[in-house]
């Protein structure tokens, strides 16, 4: 229960999760990879940006690095942290954003859970239209795709596929 500041009381509920990392792998010709995997609460599976919880104390930048490996076998050699939000109201865990780049092509290293998971290699415009145009329903990837977007237009000045190898 809670007592808002006119004195009111409600039911109000707050989860207690880990902080987590989402990473926008975009590679040197344009491209960006999702991976697929299936949501329980939702009844069904979500394109999304390769993430995960953080494990214990683990720093952000090492989750990412991690959670990309595991999702997709993907190693980048530069990152750029794209800051860090709440997922929801009554979570207390932060979603940290990441764009990776300069990246090479490893082995997956999935958790057990992640075994299925589909993973799906695509033009970095496809997968920001998708989440702009709600395809993609995953708040944390659309978040972390659209702050990608604005971090890439910043170095590249646009993001039309004929001009960077879409």
């Amino acid at each position: 229960m809670i007592r808002f500041p006119d004195g009111a009381e409600a039911l109000y509920t707050v989860l207690a999760n880990p902080d987590s990392a989402f990473v926008v792998p975009y590679f040197d010709d344009g491209d960006t990879m999702l991976v697929r995997q299936w949501r329980h609460a939702w009844d069904e599976s979500s394109w999304e940006v390769p993430a995960g919880t953080f494990d214990g104390d683990e720093d952000p930048l090492e989750c990412a690095r991690r959670e990309l490996m595991e999702e997709t076998g993907l190693v980048a050699a530069s990152y750029t942290s794209l800051g860090s939000v709440h997922g929801a109201a009554f979570l207390t865990g932060r979603a940290h954003m990441f764009l990776a780049q300069s990246i090479t092509e490893s082995e997956r290293s999935p958790e057990t859970y992640e075994q299925d998971m589909e993973v799906l290699r695509l033009p970095f415009v496809d997968a920001l239209e998708a989440a702009l145009a709600g395809t993609i329903v995953h708040s944390g990837s659309v978040t972390a795709l659209c702050r990608a977007a604005r971090a890439l237009e910043k170095v590249m000045g646009g993001l039309s596929p004929s001009s960077h190898g879409g």
